[in-house]
C-alpha cells in the first residue's frame, strides 16, 4: 500500500471500479476497506457488518497484520463510537478518538488510534455496515493532523457505492444458494427415478431366479447374473449422485483440484473412461471458477447418462487472461440445429446462462454418431 495518497477523479474511479469487480460478499468487504484506506491515505481501515445480537457478523480490517489481528482477540462489540454510528446513522470525524467521552478503550494488542473518520453504510433506511478510518498519514504538528471535510465527502461517496456493491453481492450469494437448492432438488428427483427403476427391476429378477432355482438352474443362474448387473448399475447411480451432491471445495482446493477429484471418482463409478488434463491455467475470479465447475458437472452428467459414450475427456487450458474448458465424449451425438429439443434434453439452456452470467461464451459441437464437445471460455479477471 502506498504511503502517498491518490487524489482526484481517477483515484475515486479506481476505487469504485475495484468494488464493482467482485461478487462474493467477503471480497467486496475487503475491497471497500482497502480502497477507502488508500484513497484517504490512512494507516488503518475497518468495516463491520452488524449482527442481531449487539456484535458484528463480519469485521474486515486493512493495515493490521494477521498476527496482530489474532492477538487482538474476538470481534468487537457494538459499543462506543461504533455503536453511535450504527444507532444514530451519522458521520463521526474526531481529532482524537481517545478523548471522546464514548471511548471505552481497546485490547492491549490493538494498535493506537488517534484521528478518526467513520460513517454508516446504508441501503435505504437499513444500516448494513460501519466503515471507519484512523490515523491520517500527514506531518504531525502541535495543532494536530487529521481527516478533513474533503476526506469526509470522499468517504461518503465511497460509502454510497459500497452499499450498492455490498447489496449486489448479497443478492448474488442468495441467488447462488437458490441455484444450489434447485440443483440438489433435481439430483434428488433423478436419483429417486433412476435407482427406484433399478431396484424394481432387481426385485423382479430376483423373484424370477427364486422361482427357477429348482426346475431350471441354468436359467436361474442367468437371472442371478442379471441381479448382480442391476445392483452394480444402482450403485453407480448412487455414487454419481453423491459426487454431485457433495459441496465442491473450491475455496479450499481451487478449481483444478476440485475437478480432478470429482473426475477421478466418476471414472471409478462408471464403465466409461473419464480423463482430466490441464495446461497453464491460473486462479480465476470465484464466480467464473464456480460457473466452470457447474458446466463441467452438467456436461459430464449428460455424457455419462445419455450419450452412450465409452470415453469422456475433460480439458482445462489457459486462453489469454482467462481459461477454456472442454468436455468431449465419443457418444451418439445429436443434431445441434434441433436446439429446442436438445436444449430440453441436455440442459443447454442452463449452461449457456451460466456462461453468459460470468461474461463467458459457450460452444456446442455435435453430430449424430460423432460425439459431442461442450466448450466454455471465460475472460479471467
Amino acid at each position: 500500500m502506498s504511503h502517498r495518497p491518490r487524489s482526484g477523479l481517477s483515484a475515486v474511479s479506481t476505487a469504485l471500479l475495484a468494488m464493482s469487480r467482485h461478487l462474493e460478499v467477503r471480497d467486496v468487504l475487503k475491497t471497500i476497506v482497502a480502497s477507502a484506506r488508500e484513497l484517504l491515505d490512512a494507516e488503518y481501515a475497518a468495516l463491520g457488518v452488524p449482527d442481531d445480537h449487539g456484535g458484528f457478523a463480519q469485521f474486515v480490517v486493512d493495515g493490521v497484520s494477521d498476527a496482530q489481528w489474532k492477538a487482538i482477540g474476538p470481534l468487537p462489540r457494538q459499543h462506543g463510537v461504533l455503536a453511535s454510528m450504527l444507532r444514530d446513522a451519522r458521520t463521526e470525524r474526531l481529532a482524537d478518538v481517545r478523548k471522546d467521552p464514548r471511548f471505552g478503550g481497546w485490547p492491549s494488542a490493538h494498535p493506537e488510534l488517534s484521528d478518526f473518520l467513520g460513517l454508516p453504510i446504508k441501503d435505504g433506511d437499513e444500516i448494513i455496515g460501519a466503515l471507519f478510518l484512523a490515523n491520517k498519514r500527514c506531518p504531525k504538528t502541535d495543532d494536530g493532523c487529521g481527516f478533513t471535510e474533503t476526506d469526509e465527502e470522499l468517504l461518503s461517496i465511497l460509502a454510497q457505492h459500497a452499499a450498492i456493491a455490498l447489496t449486489n453481492a448479497r443478492l448474488y450469494e442468495r441467488s447462488r444458494e437458490l441455484t444450489i437448492a434447485e440443483e440438489r432438488s433435481r439430483l434428488a428427483h433423478e436419483l429417486h427415478d433412476a435407482v427406484s427403476q433399478k431396484l424394481f427391476s432387481l426385485r423382479l429378477t430376483a423373484q424370477a431366479a427364486a422361482a427357477l432355482v429348482d426346475r431350471d438352474p441354468v436359467r436361474a443362474k442367468g437371472e442371478l447374473q442379471q441381479v448382480a448387473a442391476l445392483a452394480a448399475e444402482a450403485a453407480d447411480e448412487l455414487r454419481a449422485a453423491v459426487v454431485e451432491l457433495r459441496p465442491a471445495a473450491l475455496d479450499e482446493d481451487g478449481l483444478i483440484n476440485t475437478l480432478r477429484t470429482q473426475i477421478q471418482v466418476l471414472d471409478r463409478a462408471h464403465s466409461a473412461r473419464v480423463t482430466f488434463d490441464t495446461c497453464g491455467t491460473k486462479a480465476l475470479p470465484a464466480a467464473q471458477e464456480e460457473a466452470l465447475l457447474r458446466v463441467a458437472q452438467e456436461a459430464l452428467h449428460n455424457a455419462l447418462r445419455h450419450s452412450e459414450a465409452d470415453r469422456v475427456d475433460v480439458v482445462l487450458a489457459r486462453r489469454g487472461q482467462g481459461a477454456v474448458l472442454s468436455v468431449t465424449d465419443n457418444g451418439k451425438g445429436f443434431e445441434p440445429r434441433t436446439v429446442r429439443r436438445a436444449g430440453r434434453h441436455l440442459g443447454l439452456v442452463s449452461i449457456r446462462d451460466r456462461a453468459s452470467g460470468v461474461g463467458g461464451r459457450l460452444h456446442v459441437h455435435s453430430a449424430p454418431g460423432k460425439g459431442t464437445t461442450i466448450e466454455m471460455e471465460v475472460p479471467g479477471g
